[in-house]
């Protein structure tokens, strides 16, 4: 069965059990595998239940930290997943919600964690090449408004946030990186896109510079992005970040300027 097609069986089933609606992300997320080449990633996949005829909407796509990769397809859900759903439920905001799973043992970018700069690898890795391919595949096949396409991820996934931005700034309409790093170098190309970055500072696992200074390169390219930095924090900023309702207001305010002709 086409995505297209799980599409609106979803919208079906949805409408016609409405009254049984869950509420848990593990429960109200699709369970899938996207196969790039022959590479499978596991993915789940929050679809609205209650979408208008035509109606087109955001879609944000996550990336999960290192602890929580495997083949479980569910324990991607464990953060700040939690809080970006409960925010779009009780504020009703339609919105597709994208999380892979990146397998055991491999990386969203193929670099270290714990160094204070790296190069951008000329190709993006396994997982983020087939996250990559699931997000264009998503955007053929379901109703998503092409302004208000959304990334965020957290500690390995704040670099996959980074890392995807750097290879397609003109896809997304804002950014929120949280505990990651990009390549400075690579900045430049961001100075139109709305990022809001956060970091602890007493983060012992990503140094809190590598937060620092991809801000400090995007506004030397031009651009004008947002950073916190909250004190006295160490690795987990995403679990404030993510239950704060101004910083998701901020993401779904976003939106992406029209292609020039």
């Amino acid at each position: 069965m086409t995505l297209s097609s799980r599409f609106h069986l979803f919208i079906l089933c949805a409408l016609l059990l409405s009254p049984l609606r869950a509420e848990k992300p593990e429960e109200a997320f699709e369970t899938h595998t996207f196969q790039d080449g022959d590479f499978a990633l596991n993915y789940r996949i929050y679809i609205p239940p209650d979408l208008k005829p035509g109606e087109k909407i955001p879609l944000v796509l996550f990336f999960h930290g290192a602890g929580e990769r495997g083949d479980n397809n569910i324990r991607q859900l464990h953060h700040a997943i939690p809080g970006l759903f409960s925010f779009v439920k009780k504020n009703a905001i339609p919105a597709i919600i994208v999380a892979p799973q990146c397998p055991s043992g491999m990386q969203w970018v193929d670099v270290p964690w714990g160094g204070l700069s790296h190069t951008m690898p000329p190709k993006p890795s396994k997982p983020m090449h087939a996250a990559m391919a699931l997000l264009q595949d998503c955007l053929k096949s379901l109703p998503v408004d092409d302004s208000r396409i959304y990334v965020c991820g957290i500690s390995m996934g704040g670099f996959g946030t980074w890392d995807i931005v750097q290879r397609e700034p003109e896809t997304f309409a804002a950014a929120l990186p949280v505990c990651g790093g990009g390549d400075t170098a690579e900045a430049p190309k961001l100075k139109e896109l709305p990022i809001w970055t956060f970091h602890g500072d007493q983060d012992q696992t990503v140094k809190t510079s590598r937060s620092r200074d991809m801000i400090e390169a995007v506004k030397a390219g031009g651009g004008n992005p947002k950073y916190t930095e909250y004190p006295g924090v160490g690795h987990n900023s995403w679990t404030q970040t993510f239950a704060n309702a101004e910083v998701l207001q901020w993401l779904f305010t976003q939106k992406k300027a029209p292609d020039k002709p």
